[in-house]
């Protein structure tokens, strides 16, 4: 593959994770050769970009950003754009031009199997990823350019506090520090200071909900019924608002709630389980617990705060959900799994295309040899070891992502022609 370089490559950086990864992602590429820009778009951007000199705030409107990314372009003789997320509204519109430009489009979003993952790919990820039209053959046909074996995750490796607080610093920013930006438009529909006040919220209450989600799953686990889970999203995360049938999480609620009702035997029961940022701006437990009553299982379903899937997941009967990346887990131990949205892992080898009551009366096993083989690609291509909000995550990240980044191939490309960097093997963790 030759010496990897940065030279005659300028990154143009948009908006990115919350936190100092991509400030340390810039400066590592600049190490390679490259020269690096980033466009601050809210004083958030700028608290986290800490070399000025190479910080491009955009001040105008959202109408005018198309032309001034154009212009930005030209006046610093971009060749690539690194964002983090490619469906609100500024990264769509700077991808669409940047393709049409020609220039490379490096896209990162937290790992198809968080949280000791994240995903790295080019020109598009979730319902854009080059794996939504890639078949399980094909990823085998690529596999057979390796021998390696897919790696396990560590037994300890996480940064969810830090998840947290990064954005409770980030929309601080926004909030009290914006003045300068005052066309600036979060691409989420709820204002800024609730945002904040949501970051803040579900900061301070961690360990007070970690206590009643012990002692929720200590219930469920020794109930001694057959149970159901059902993996709830963020209703305003991109990949439920944009590749699902679905345009609030309680449409959700109601599908699921009334096929457990029509499908599932009598002693089965039926478990929610939040997302683990579920910071409660929809009234989840209230919707539930109403759908559950007009439906008459309302004894039978249950509802777990967000926080680690395992315990849960070791006694599940089947699973269900739109399209969260928790699935991955449920496929990784064998059990049943039906999706309603577009997602990466919607293989007909290991997804039930069952209708519900019938999934939720005898669920069909996934083929685990086909997924197997799936999650083995996707750990020798588009997943990256390491995370982007604690320390160690962001350094076990930059150790294998920059290079990732300058290769000519993209990581899929890379797999299939032989010319793939050789993995890292996540060292457990006592």
């Amino acid at each position: 593959m030759g010496v990897i370089t940065g030279e005659q490559r300028v990154f143009l950086f948009l908006q990115g994770p919350h936190g100092p990864f991509f400030h340390r992602l810039g400066k590592m590429l600049r190490l390679a050769g490259a020269r690096v820009w980033r466009v601050g778009f809210n004083a958030g951007d700028r608290a986290f970009w800490r070399d000025r000199e190479s910080y491009i705030p955009y001040l105008g409107s959202q109408e005018d950003w198309p032309e001034r990314f154009d212009e930005i372009l030209a006046e610093k003789s971009v060749t690539d754009i690194v964002l983090y997320g490619d469906v609100r509204r500024i990264h769509a519109e700077a991808i669409a031009r940047a393709k049409a430009a020609g220039l490379g489009v490096h896209v990162f979003e937290e790992g198809y199997m968080r949280p000791y993952w994240v995903t790295y790919e080019r020109n598009g990820s979730n319902g854009n990823s080059r794996l939504m039209e890639m078949s399980v053959a094909d990823m085998r046909a690529a596999l057979a350019q390796s021998d390696l074996d897919a790696p396990l995750p560590p037994a300890k490796w996480g940064d969810m506090r830090q998840h947290v607080f990064y954005g409770a610093l980030y929309h601080f920013f926004v909030m009290f520090r914006n003045g300068g930006y005052r066309n600036f438009r979060p691409h989420r529909d709820l204002p800024v200071a609730r945002e904040f006040q949501l970051y803040l919220k579900r900061l301070l209450l961690m360990p007070a909900q970690a206590i009643e989600r012990r002692i929720a799953t200590l219930r469920i686990r020794g109930g001694g019924f057959p149970y159901h889970l059902a993996l709830l999203q963020l209703e305003h995360d991109s990949s439920f608002q944009r590749h699902s049938p679905f345009s609030t999480m309680p449409e959700f609620l109601d599908v699921v709630i009334r096929g457990f009702a029509e499908g599932a035997p009598g002693h089965h029961h039926l478990v929610f389980k939040a997302h683990p940022l579920e910071d409660g701006r929809v009234p989840l437990r209230q919707e539930i617990r109403r759908m559950a009553r007009a439906h008459g299982v309302r004894d039978r379903v249950h509802y777990v705060r967000g926080g680690k899937l395992a315990q849960l997941l070791d006694d599940a009967r089947s699973a269900v959900t739109v399209n969260s990346t928790a699935a991955q887990q449920v496929l990784w131990r064998g059990i049943p799994l039906k999706v309603f949205g577009s997602a990466v892992y919607d293989k007909p080898e290991f997804v039930s295309t069952q209708p519900l009551p019938e999934f939720f009366a005898r669920a069909e096993r996934p083929d685990s040899r086909a997924y197997q083989d799936y999650r083995r690609y996707l750990l020798e291509t588009s997943q990256v070891a390491g995370g982007f909000y604690s320390s160690r995550g962001r350094r076990q990240l930059l150790r294998m992502v920059v290079d990732m980044m300058l290769s000519p191939e993209d990581p899929y490309d890379a797999l299939k022609q032989g010319t793939a960097a050789p993995r890292q093997q996540l060292r457990l963790v006592n």
